[in-house]
């Protein structure tokens, strides 16, 4: 019997597998869709479909130097018990390699590995380690100076934040200490410049209402929107911030006493901007257990 795409795709929302292990199960079964699904399941491959839906919010971040610039990539898994094996580990490592001829995460999500799309080998690891993985952000810093650091490491490269510093020239100590600084203080952006002008629209709202509750001028109170914005400004934007290695001084100074400019910088740190349930080890292992 004919093999069509539509009973490839017909399978693989019907089961979660991948697309090539949906093929070879119409293949194997004379494309009995029924029979098909059975195979699946006896072979441990249905499973990831039931697990898809849940919050995957622990994992790694894995960072990768090489000439030509950097990247930087966060892949998810349930809990911090499964993103400590040598197997998510390994996958993770194998993802970052080939996220270098990628520029987005949906790009690297259709990349084809040993015949296979990281959708497909994602979606059979789901069904061998038993929780859901996601491949969430991928990064990347173009330049020949590009610095990192890995905080929380937990094999080579790999940890729980994981920063890229590009620089005007070499000079890697320095980077190291910036990125380290970054790790440390979350910058919203590299300078003012930079910053999303809703969030400026944000913050400058918030300081309105607190300076007019003051009772003050107008006058007064336009100042005070600016001086306080000043210090907003100095906050959250890497230039303008205390350098954490010397506070009598800031990134950007430091930058120029070490002889170079700090061109752009990437963050990543697992599970930021998700809701996350907390659970004990206990209940890490049990799930793992469980499937």
């Amino acid at each position: 019997m004919s093999i069509t795409a539509a009973m490839v795709k017909e399978l693989r929302d019907t089961s979660g597998a991948g697309m090539m292990d949906a093929k070879k199960a119409l293949l194997e079964n004379n494309g009995n869709m029924d029979a098909a699904v059975d195979w699946l399941r006896t072979k441990g491959l249905a499973k990831a479909a039931k697990k898809s839906d849940r919050t995957a919010a622990e994992g790694l971040v894995c960072l990768e130097v090489r000439s030509s610039g950097g990247v930087a990539l966060e892949v998810n898994s349930e809990t911090d018990f499964v993103a400590k094996t040598e197997e998510f580990q390994q996958l993770v490592f194998k993802l970052t390699d080939a996220a270098e001829h990628c520029s987005m995460v949906e790009d690297l999500r259709r990349l084809k590995i040993e015949d296979k799309t990281v959708d497909d080998l994602v979606a059979e690891k789901i069904a061998k380690i038993g929780e859901n993985i996601t491949v969430r952000r991928l990064r990347k810093l173009s330049g020949e100076n590009i610095s990192m650091y890995v905080h929380n490491s937990v094999s080579s490269n790999m940890g729980k934040i994981g920063v890229l510093v590009g620089l005007s020239a070499k000079n890697e100590e320095f980077g190291r200490q910036v990125a380290m600084h970054i790790a440390a203080t979350n910058p919203a952006s590299l300078s003012e410049k930079d910053l999303n002008e809703d969030l400026i629209e944000r913050e400058r709202a918030i300081l309105t209402e607190q300076a007019r509750e003051s009772g003050k001028p107008e006058n007064i109170i336009i100042n005070m929107i600016k001086g306080r914005l000043k210090k907003y400004f100095e906050e959250v934007t890497l230039l303008n911030q205390k350098f954490v290695i010397d506070p009598d001084i800031t990134v950007d100074q430091a930058a120029k006493s070490a002889g170079v400019e700090i061109l752009d910088f990437v963050r990543l740190e697992v599970g930021e901007g998700i809701d996350k349930k907390e659970e004990d080890f206990a209940a890490e292992v049990a799930k793992t257990m469980n499937g």
